[in-house]
């Protein structure tokens, strides 16, 4: 019989949804243990590159070739057990020799000395956080005091903390060291292999995600100076234009001051394409270090900071800058708009009013134009009666000629009126049916009264 759940319309993403819980299961470790944990940065085609990597590990270790590539794999090769996992920017290895060699020093041998040679240096990717984690059973033999603890981390400064309410013992330096990595030193005093597994994923979390964070902070203070010096600028610009007088000179000063503004945007735009995904990214590395450190219930070691007192002196001061100066950046941002935008609604006011002198001016000059046609028009209608009275006169001077007789003088100075008459009601006429067709093409709610009564005075 069918399943009932298999009558049902299933989303496509149910069971990827389920398996994301356990993409990257805790893991668990015993006691002795010597880890070295390694995160690269890397793009999309290095990953691809990592995972062929790892391919080649399995080739030159003789064990079965993995060919599906996840986000979280992990394989145990003898005692020596690889963990790779994939992260949004970068990715990590986690190398465990679950049956170290008895040494003094924990430091010694690392896991990664079981490696086939020349493998671990053609790793794609590059490296932002290596350091080596040594665990050491507390319950069969004492753990050392912290004088002793010290030579282990080259005599340097050691921050203690005595996680799981005492049930471990962790030291570190949070420092690199001769051989390039970083060091944690973990005693496991009351602890199971899945507790003391679920409390070296939260160290390696947490020292990674620092690293990763801080990545932020060389942009915060490189920008930091640029961002004073626009403040500045900006407020300055600012001042002018509230005491700039709307005058000629103070409307090319507009020009001028909206060409600085437009330069400054461009600036900081090209800052925030620089350095938006960074201080997003340092905020959410800061939220997870601030979850991982809560999760550890540190007890002081008498001394010496913990982890959570360390990285909140020094870690959280940096992020808070990265911060800072990303809000600094979207207040400039937004305040430059404003100020540009009121530019050019003073810069447009000012074209307008430019525009309405010019169009008064063009009215005047068309007036004047428009007076002085008619004048010439007047003469115009003086000229083509002087011909065409001149006409006439060939025409009387025809008849005349051709035996009718009649006072010529007479009659020519008869014609004139005539055709004066003639001629200023044919002008007359032209012009009204010009305004008629003004009329129908001019737009709706526009009259032509003003040029009709300019045409009656000069008339």
């Amino acid at each position: 019989m069918q399943p009932l759940i298999d009558r049902l319309e299933l989303h496509p993403l149910r069971e990827s949804l389920y398996d994301e819980l356990h993409s990257r299961p805790f893991q668990v470790i015993p006691s002795p243990a010597r880890i070295t944990h390694i995160a690269l940065q890397v793009d999309e085609a290095q990953k691809s590159a990592q995972f062929e990597h790892l391919q080649r590990l399995h080739q030159q270790l003789g064990y079965a070739v993995p060919q599906q590539e996840t986000h979280c794999y992990e394989q145990t090769f003898g005692d020596l057990r690889i963990r790779w996992e994939k992260h949004l920017e970068f990715t990590s290895y986690t190398f465990i020799d679950l049956a170290p060699a008895g040494s003094d020093d924990p430091f010694a041998r690392p896991s990664i000395a079981s490696l086939p040679s020349g493998w671990l240096e053609q790793l794609p990717g590059t490296v932002i956080a290596a350091f080596h984690i040594a665990i050491e059973d507390a319950r069969q033999k004492l753990e050392p005091e912290p004088l002793a603890v010290k030579p282990w981390f080259e005599e340097m400064r050691l921050v203690g903390s005595s996680p799981q309410n005492g049930d471990a013992r962790v030291w570190t330096s949070f420092r690199l060291h001769s051989d390039g990595f970083g060091r944690f030193l973990v005693f496991n005093k009351r602890m199971s292999d899945s507790q003391l597994g679920r409390l070296i994923q939260r160290l390696m979390e947490i020292e990674t995600y620092r690293l990763m964070a801080l990545l932020a902070l060389p942009d915060a203070r490189r920008i930091s100076p640029a961002l004073g010096q626009m403040d500045a600028q900006l407020a300055q610009i600012t001042q002018l234009l509230a005491e700039q007088s709307a005058t000629d000179a103070g409307a090319a000063d507009e020009g001028a001051l909206l060409a600085e503004l437009t330069a400054m945007s461009a600036r900081i735009e090209a800052f925030r394409a620089q350095t938006t995904f960074r201080f997003s990214a340092t905020r959410a590395y800061a939220d997870l270090i601030r979850s991982r450190l809560e999760e550890l219930r540190e007890d002081e070691v008498s001394g010496h900071l913990t982890l959570n007192e360390f990285l909140g002196r020094r870690l959280l001061p940096a992020v808070r800058t990265c911060q800072d100066v990303g809000v600094r950046l979207e207040d400039l941002s937004r305040r430059v708009d404003r100020v540009s935008d009121m530019m050019r609604t003073r810069v447009e006011l000012a074209i307008q009013q430019q525009n309405r002198e010019l169009l008064g001016s063009m009215d005047r000059r068309s007036r004047i134009q428009l007076m002085m046609q008619h004048t010439v028009e007047g003469l115009s209608v003086a000229a083509i009666s002087y011909y065409l009275v001149g006409l006439v006169k060939y025409l009387l001077e025809a008849l005349y000629g051709a035996g009718v007789k009649f006072d010529k003088s007479l009659a020519t100075g008869a014609a004139v009126p005539v055709v004066l008459l003639i001629v200023w009601l044919a002008t007359r006429r032209i012009h009204h049916h010009f305004h008629v067709m003004a009329k129908q093409d001019a737009p709706a709610g526009e009259t032509s009264g003003e040029n009709n009564n300019a045409d009656r005075k000069s008339d």
